[in-house]
């Protein structure tokens, strides 16, 4: 449905690192970077793209789909590393439906990123 998200950031590099290290375990990498901006997704298509202004508030959501549990786990527990802020630790959200399996994480600008396996 969607061909692409852009999110505004306030410090580039923050986010990059952030985003760089949550999606790699989701199999994400950055396809495009330079000051005006950075681009991530699967290997050559890059969907997400982060673009800098110093006014940027946050407040978006956005879910990446999971091929795994592992992978969740691995998104929030790199994404912590990376800078990220726990939003909620991976885990079953039978409350979402059965087999819903997510974790959530603030990126440094306070968007709510999610990871989620659908069992």
């Amino acid at each position: 449905m969607y061909d692409h998200i852009g999110l505004k950031v306030r410090d580039l590099a923050a986010s990059l690192k952030f985003y760089r290290a949550a999606l790699k375990p989701l199999g994400h990498v950055v396809g495009s970077s330079d000051d005006s901006g950075a681009g991530l997704g699967p290997k050559d298509a890059p969907a997400l793209w982060l673009y800098p202004d110093a006014d940027a508030r946050g407040g978006a959501h956005v879910a990446f789909r999971a091929a795994s549990r592992a992978a969740v786990d691995g998104f929030h527990r790199d994404g912590v590393k990376a800078g990220g802020r726990d939003n909620g630790g991976a885990g079953l959200r039978e409350d979402y439906g059965a087999g819903y399996y997510a974790a959530f994480l603030l990126d440094p600008d306070g968007h709510n990123v999610e990871a989620v396996y659908m069992e």
